[in-house]
């Protein structure tokens, strides 16, 4: 190899190694979202059935600017993201890490398959510790394993829930989802994680539920987590758009909006962030069609 060719070599070698590429299968998905680090969807190997999310260019990110981690559930126990995969990608272009739950979605074609279980996003934080420390990770020392959010839509909500004591979780958001109870504990869906109320007592840290106004079939249950949480900050935002969120329009509609500047606020202590929450007149209160409670530990 003469030495042209090696510096050639070298330079696409270094390249690689700074860009979260898939190792099987990757898409991007609206030219990479409106953030400023460009993202893709890919499949990893050696994680089965999960989909990571992330900037396409890992250069800017390092030990003193590494990225946050979002662990994501689906909706309808679904094993895979297609539902929520533009409002996963949003997030990541504003430098992420997203680790969600299920095979990644090739096509928009709805998934028909076995569902998830919730125990894959307990993997999914095995995984971001073990890419944080293995060198030869496009990962490595990349990650902020101080801040890691897990969340889900639906039974994904529910499945975060019951993975809420997990001491390596750091923040908590609970979309169109909730705990049932004994009243209605008929109308869930078979193979939905079922912890009782109790649960809640668990959850150690900051949590959001974002909910599709009373038109969600899933607000009461949320509304009434919310109103049963008294040990930790909490916010129940709604949005009148029902159970179906946001997720599928355009880079996530509305609801990325809110969950992103959340996780800013939460993940990345980004105090513009946090006027959208913080106050009587803070902005979510403001943004058109959204209503906004806190509980007494929450500004």
């Amino acid at each position: 190899m003469n030495a042209k060719v090696f510096t050639v070599w070298m330079l696409a070698w270094a390249m690689q190694a700074s860009v979260c590429v898939a190792q099987t299968q990757s898409r991007i998905l609206e030219e990479g979202g409106t953030g400023p680090y460009k993202a893709v969807m890919t499949e990893v190997e050696g994680l089965a059935e999960h989909t990571v999310f992330c900037p396409q260019d890992l250069s800017a990110f390092d030990e003193k600017n590494p990225l946050p981690v979002l662990v994501w559930g689906n909706g309808a126990c679904s094993n895979s993201p297609f539902e929520h995969m533009k409002f996963l990608n949003e997030i990541a272009s504003y430098g992420y890490l997203v680790v969600a739950t299920g095979n990644i979605p090739m096509t928009d074609e709805w998934y028909r398959g076995p569902m998830s279980r919730s125990e894959q996003q307990i993997e999914s934080i095995d995984w971001v510790y073990e890419q944080n420390k293995t060198k030869k990770s496009p990962y490595y020392k990349k990650i902020d394993l101080k801040n890691l959010c897990v969340a889900g839509m639906s039974c994904g909500g529910l499945q975060s829930l019951f993975n809420c004591a997990d001491p390596r979780i750091s923040a908590l958001m609970i979309c169109n989802s909730g705990l049932f109870n004994q009243q209605n504990a008929n109308q869930a869906v078979g193979g939905m994680p079922m912890p009782p109320k109790e649960k809640l007592k668990e959850i150690h840290t900051p949590v959001i539920y974002i909910l599709g106004g009373k038109e969600d079939i899933a607000y009461q249950n949320g509304m009434d987590d919310f109103h049963r949480i008294n040990h930790v900050p909490a916010i129940a935002a709604n949005l009148p758009v029902g159970h179906g969120g946001t997720y599928g329009q355009p880079h996530g509609g509305e609801f990325a909006v809110v969950a992103k500047a959340w996780l800013d606020w939460q993940l990345k202590a980004d105090a513009e962030a946090a006027k959208m929450f913080v106050g009587k007149d803070c902005g979510l209160s403001k943004r058109e069609g959204w209503t906004i409670e806190k509980n007494g530990l929450q500004e």
